[in-house]
C-alpha cells in the first residue's frame, strides 16, 4: 500500500464514522435543533473526510479541484442553512426538550411579534 491509499483509508475511516455518528445523532437527540446541529456538525465533518480521501487517491487536478471546492461550499453554507432552519421553526413553534435551560430566543421573537 503507498502512503496515499493509506491516507486515504484513513480518511474514508474518519469520514464513515462521522456520517454514522450524524445518522445516530438525527435519531437519538430529543428536538429537532439538537437534531440539526449533529447532522450539521459531524454531517459536514464526515463529508469533508470522504471528500478528502477522493481527491487524494485521484491524481486529476479537476477532481481535486471539485472536492476542494465542495469542502469549501460545505463549510460555508451547512451552518448558515442549519441556523436559518433552526430559526424557522423556532419561529413556527417547534416545542423544545423540556430539559432546555437556556432560550435566549424566546424574547428576540417576543418583541418582534409586538
Amino acid at each position: 500500500m503507498t502512503i496515499a491509499q493509506i491516507i486515504a483509508s484513513v480518511a474514508l475511516l474518519a469520514g464513515a464514522f462521522f456520517t454514522l455518528v450524524a445518522a445516530v445523532g438525527v435519531l437519538r437527540l430529543p428536538d429537532i435543533l439538537m437534531r440539526m446541529h449533529a447532522s450539521t456538525k459531524a454531517g459536514t465533518l464526515g463529508t469533508g473526510f470522504i471528500l478528502v480521501a477522493v481527491a487524494v487517491v485521484t491524481p486529476d487536478f479537476g477532481v481535486i479541484t471539485r472536492a476542494v471546492a465542495t469542502i469549501l461550499f460545505l463549510i460555508v453554507t451547512a451552518p448558515v442553512a442549519a441556523h436559518l432552519i433552526g430559526r424557522a421553526s423556532y419561529s413556527a413553534g417547534t416545542k423544545l426538550w423540556k430539559n432546555t435551560i437556556v432560550d435566549e430566543l424566546r424574547d428576540s421573537i417576543s418583541k418582534n411579534k409586538k
